[in-house]
């Protein structure tokens, strides 16, 4: 049976995961030297009547910067932060809030080709997940559904949203029945 405890209000209610998280407060590991050196940077900034960006805003100012490397690396050392390149880079245009790579081909493929039905596969709908974090983007619903279920409402929303987008699209695109979005509509069971 789990521990109960009295809380401020003076009601009493089982131990949990916030409880274990407020016990452990400050039993963490000592910070390291590089920890410390960025605090310091930080709190001199901050005396100096300055605002350091956070984590976020500093992947955000990178990316933002990410089409002149020279200028992004200048403007990031210029905050006291290294610059990020490569994987990072890319992550930290990704923490913008937005896109991935439009790929169809090989095994890092963010999106299924047209041939097998168009949509996002799993590992893209990951990676987009990461890119925004608190989306709560899920593949499609491809197999038999109870009537009335999440899934079923997922479809069925899908489907009248993407019957708009059909009808908007061009003459060709409406005709063909190897067009992306026709394809999907197949894959979802529309």
């Amino acid at each position: 049976m789990k521990q109960m405890i009295k809380r401020k209000d003076g009601s009493y209610s089982q131990r949990g995961l916030w409880d274990n998280i407020r016990a452990k407060r400050g039993s963490g590991k000592k910070p390291t030297p590089e920890m410390l050196k960025q605090e310091r940077k930080i709190k001199a900034k901050m005396a100096e009547g300055g605002k350091m960006p956070t984590s976020v805003a500093k992947a955000r100012f990178v990316a933002a910067n990410s089409g002149n490397i020279k200028e992004a690396r200048q403007d990031a050392s210029k905050y006291g932060y290294k610059f990020m390149s490569g994987g990072r880079l890319k992550a930290a245009y990704m923490a913008k809030g937005g896109t991935i790579a439009k790929t169809t081909k090989g095994p890092g493929a963010n999106y299924r080709p047209t041939k097998s039905g168009a949509g996002m596969t799993q590992k893209g709908v990951m990676a987009y997940r990461r890119a925004n974090p608190g989306s709560k983007l899920s593949t499609a619903v491809t197999g038999k559904v109870k009537a009335g279920s999440k899934a079923a409402n997922r479809r069925k929303s899908y489907c009248a949203r993407s019957l708009g987008q059909l009808r908007q699209s061009s003459q060709a695109t409406q005709n063909d029945p190897n067009s992306r979005i026709r394809q999907a509509r197949r894959r979802w069971k529309c």
